[in-house]
């Protein structure tokens, strides 16, 4: 079973910018991705980025390249979205997550484990 926590939300204006971490603990740490997705009032859950524990490969939503950073730290099992620039159009409850065998990491099903969200948002 793994944990994961995220930080790092808040109220920002645009043009901001934050950082989202993602705290990853528990037992049988086997971790293959770990993911970010938003989730806007009305929406569904939509990818943002991903990054493989082992090699660190990133893939980014085309939305959002340029402007958002994901990277890790193994050493403290911890996952980071750095997000510049920030848009209204950026404000959604944001959620790590973290699968484990290697699937498409841009499929929200794909996913075993899922943190508990954070709030990120973005006034004009």
């Amino acid at each position: 079973q793994v944990q994961l926590v995220e930080s790092g939300g808040g109220l920002v204006e645009a043009g901001g910018s934050l950082r989202l971490s993602c705290g990853a603990s528990g037992r049988n740490f086997n971790i293959y991705t770990m993911g970010w997705f938003r989730q806007a009032p009305g929406n569904e859950r939509e990818f943002v980025a991903l990054i493989t524990w082992g090699i660190g490969s990133t893939y980014y939503a085309d939305s959002l390249k340029g402007r958002f950073t994901i990277s890790r730290d193994n050493a403290k099992n911890t996952v980071y979205l750095q997000m510049n620039s920030l848009k209204p159009e950026d404000t959604a409850v944001y959620y790590c997550a973290a699968e484990r065998f290697g699937r498409d990491g841009q499929n929200v099903g794909n996913y075993d484990y899922w943190g508990q969200g954070t709030q990120v948002t973005v006034s004009r």
